[in-house]
C-alpha cells in the first residue's frame, strides 16, 4: 500500500515527467505546452490534498536508492513539511493554471523550455520539503536555485534582466554556502549527514550557536532578508509574472520552512538571544520592506519590497517563537508558531495573487507603473 510519502514522491516525478515531455515538445503548438500546464495542475492539487491529509499524522520516512552509491536519498514526511507541501500544492496548481494562458506566447524563451524550467522548479522545492539528508537537500535546493535562475533570465536578450539573474545566482550561492556550513556543523563530527543523525547529536559549547547563525544567513539570503535583500527587488521585475508569483509565495517559504527545519528540530535547544536576534532582523526588514515599498511606482518592485516586509513579519514571529520557548513558554511558543505559519500560508496565497494581478495588467497594457 503506497503511503502518504509515496504519493509526494509520485507527484515530483509526475512534475519532472511534464518537464521532459515539453522538452521533447519544444518545437510543437502552444496547445500541448498549455495542456501540460493544466497536467501540472492537477498534480499541484494532489499535493495538497495528500500534504493536508499528512499533517498531524505520524512521521514517514523511505529511502530511495539515488544519488550517490553510498548516499542515497532519505526522504521523510511530517507535520512541518506537510503544512509546507500544502501551501505549495495550493499557489502551484492556482498559479500552473493562469500560467497555461500566460505563456502561450512565449517570453524570450521556447515555451516547452519554460515548461521545463518551471516544473523543475516545483519538484525541486516538493523535495527540499522532504528531504531528510543533507546531501539530498542541498541537491534539491541548488536544483531549485538554477531552475529559478533560468526562468528569472526568461527575456536573457535585456541586459537588465541578465544582471538581475547573476545578481540573484550569486546571493543565492553565497547562502547555498552557509547552509552547507551549517549541516557540517549539525552533523558534529559524526560524519553522518542524515537528518535524524543530526537530531541526536549534542553540540558542544558555542557550535549551537554558530549553526543557528549560519542557518539564519543562509536561509535568510533565500528568504529576502536584511542585508542580502537586493536579489528580490531586481528578480521580481525580471521575471515573468507567474515566475515572480512562484518565487514569492512558496521559494522564500522554502527559506522559512529551512529555518524552522533547524532551528526547532535538528538544534537540541535553543538560546533565548537567538530570539532576540531573529526578532530584531526580522523587524528591521518588514519596516525597510514596507517604507520601501511606498515609494515605488514599478508594480513588480512594489510587491518585491512588500515580499521584504512580509517574510521580515514571519521571521519575526520565528524570533519570538524561540524567546518563548528557551523560557519554557510552551502555550505562548505554540501560539506565536502558528501565527507565524498562517501568516506565511495567508502571503503565499495573497502574494502570489497579486503577481498574477500584475501580470494580467502588463500583457493588456504592457505597462506596470
Amino acid at each position: 500500500m503506497f503511503s502518504a510519502l509515496h504519493l509526494i514522491v509520485a507527484a515530483i516525478a509526475a512534475w519532472l515527467t511534464i518537464g521532459a515531455l515539453a522538452l521533447v515538445s519544444v518545437r510543437d503548438s502552444a496547445r500541448v505546452i498549455r495542456l501540460l500546464f493544466i497536467i501540472g495542475t492537477g498534480v499541484g492539487l494532489l499535493l495538497a490534498v495528500v500534504a493536508f491529509m499528512a499533517i498531524g499524522q505520524i512521521a514517514q520516512s523511505i529511502v530511495l536508492p539515488l544519488g550517490l552509491p553510498d548516499l542515497p536519498f532519505h526522504l521523510r514526511l511530517d507535520s512541518l513539511s506537510a503544512f509546507f507541501l500544502l501551501l505549495l500544492g495550493v499557489t502551484a496548481a492556482g498559479i500552473s493554471i493562469f500560467s497555461a494562458g500566460y505563456f502561450r506566447d512565449s517570453e524570450g524563451s521556447a515555451p516547452g523550455l519554460l515548461c521545463l524550467q518551471y516544473h523543475t522548479f516545483l519538484a525541486a522545492m516538493a523535495l527540499v520539503l522532504i528531504a531528510d539528508d543533507a546531501y539530498v537537500f542541498m541537491v534539491a535546493w541548488e536544483s531549485m536555485a538554477l531552475a529559478s535562475y533560468f526562468l528569472v533570465t526568461t527575456d536573457h536578450r535585456i541586459a537588465e534582466v541578465r544582471r538581475a539573474g547573476f545578481l540573484y545566482l550569486l546571493i543565492a550561492h553565497i547562502g547555498a554556502i552557509a547552509i552547507l556550513l551549517c549541516f557540517g556543523v549539525l552533523q558534529g563530527g559524526s560524519g553522518d549527514y542524515s537528518f535524524g543523525s543530526m537530531r541526536s547529536v549534542i553540540l558542544p559549547g558555542a557550535w549551537g550557536s554558530i549553526a543557528f547563525l549560519l542557518a539564519l544567513f543562509g536561509f535568510g539570503a533565500k528568504a529576502g532578508l536584511l542585508p542580502l535583500h537586493i536579489w528580490l527587488p531586481e528578480a521580481h521585475p525580471a521575471a515573468p509574472s507567474p515566475v515572480s508569483a512562484l518565487m514569492s509565495g512558496v521559494m522564500l517559504k522554502t527559506a522559512i520552512y529551512g529555518l524552522l527545519r533547524v532551528t526547532f528540530d535538528l538544534l537540541n535547544g535553543q538560546l533565548w538571544w537567538w530570539g532576540v536576534v531573529a526578532l530584531v532582523l526580522g523587524l528591521v526588514s518588514a519596516l525597510f520592506g514596507v517604507i520601501f515599498a511606498t515609494v515605488q511606482t514599478d508594480m513588480k518592485r512594489l510587491l518585491a519590497y512588500s515580499s521584504i516586509e512580509n517574510i521580515g513579519i514571519i521571521v519575526a514571529g520565528i524570533g519570538l517563537t524561540i524567546l518563548f520557548k528557551s523560557y519554557d513558554k510552551t502555550l505562548l511558543a505554540a501560539l506565536t508558531l502558528t501565527a507565524t505559519l498562517y501568516h506565511a500560508l495567508n502571503h503565499a496565497v495573497f502574494k502570489s495573487l497579486l503577481f498574477l494581478a500584475t501580470g494580467s495588467v502588463l500583457h493588456a497594457t504592457k505597462e506596470r507603473s
